[in-house]
């Protein structure tokens, strides 16, 4: 009479503890990625698809009028504005970047100028646009 031995290996996979380390992943993005501050106005558009970090945004509407982080701001305190939120930016330790949100219809002027106090700050400036088509 043979005898049959039994194996001991289970050919089951338990996918609870998967599950909860992609959870704890999904939960960790979404507390540490960077919240977009743009107001709800026409964009540019372009074909471009990079995405980057925001540090400062500066929106600058038709009439000329700015925000820095969703508070108005004199156009002449502008540069200062920058500055100060850069420093308080830098703790991130990530490359400083100011988006620059100009609604359509804005003097280039207006965008330069920004895009100018960005250097003397030493900080990325990237124009924000909307996708073609949208």
């Amino acid at each position: 009479m043979a005898l049959k031995k039994r194996s001991g290996v289970s050919a089951e996979f338990s996918l609870a503890s998967m599950t909860d380390i992609i959870f704890l992943l999904l939960l960790f993005f979404m507390l540490t990625s960077t919240l977009v501050k743009i107001q709800p106005f026409k964009l540019p558009e372009s074909d471009a698809k990079t995405v980057a970090a925001t540090n400062v945004v500066v929106t600058i509407r038709k009439d000329g009028s700015h925000a820095l982080n969703n508070q108005d701001i004199d156009p002449a305190a502008l540069t200062r504005g920058i500055a100060s939120a850069l420093q308080q930016a830098a703790e991130s330790k990530e490359e400083p970047t100011v988006t620059i949100v100009a609604e359509v219809g804005t003097p280039f002027g207006l965008v330069v100028d920004v895009m100018e106090a960005a250097a003397k700050n030493k900080a990325r400036a990237i124009i924000a646009t909307q996708p073609k088509g949208q």
